[in-house]
């Protein structure tokens, strides 16, 4: 009897455990090559098309997990759109399921280098993207391959690899929300933020 009374004390008590950790919600990485560590964040949703009527929840703000306060995310996430917008460099695309550099990106770097090389520059982020088919992880790696490969053609072409860091977003951040064949090809991409 005293055997079976501690037999289903476990099994409660695995039930409820399994209960608590199955209704945590998934979190998505964003992984930072320079340092070669995953930064665990719950990533910000794509911007949703004008019939969804979705209201923002604790989920929906990009926000680390370290403590930070929301008003200094929203900040730094103002910053970052506004540096984006103002990017001097031009974006390279790249083909479905591939981060390799095509001839058209590759005139395009030749001109980003060429400008990194003419002007003081101190940081350039390289953000690798994807569009939204395939896994969460799959896409935040291959957006890290085409971030590293950009970053890699940039110093071929003599910019000071010291200067440039790297970031996958994955399909975190489309340009283009639309479902098609167009859209896909605009998020398949490397975008660069330049500070001065």
């Amino acid at each position: 009897m005293k055997k079976n009374l501690t037999f289903i004390g476990i099994l409660i008590v695995l039930i409820i455990s399994l209960t608590i950790f199955s209704g945590c919600s998934e979190k998505k990485s964003i992984v930072k090559s320079d340092e070669t560590k995953v930064q665990e964040t719950v990533s910000a949703p794509a911007p949703a098309p004008a019939e969804t009527t979705e209201p923002a929840t604790q989920d929906n703000v990009s926000q680390p997990i370290e403590t930070t306060n929301l008003k200094d995310t929203a900040n730094e996430q103002s910053s970052l759109m506004e540096a984006t917008a103002k990017s001097p460099i031009s974006d390279i695309n790249f083909d479905f399921d591939s981060y390799s550099i095509r001839p058209d990106a590759r005139e395009i770097l030749k001109f980003n280098a060429d400008y990194l090389l003419k002007h003081k520059v101190s940081s350039v982020l390289v953000e690798g993207h994807c569009d939204e088919r395939g896994t969460d992880e799959y896409n935040m790696a291959l957006g890290q391959r085409r971030a590293q490969e950009t970053k890699k053609y940039l110093v071929n072409l003599g910019v000071n690899e010291s200067i440039i860091k790297t970031i996958s977003y994955g399909e975190e951040r489309p340009l283009d929300t639309d479902n098609n064949e167009e859209a896909w090809a605009k998020n398949r991409r490397a975008h660069f933020v330049v500070n001065p």
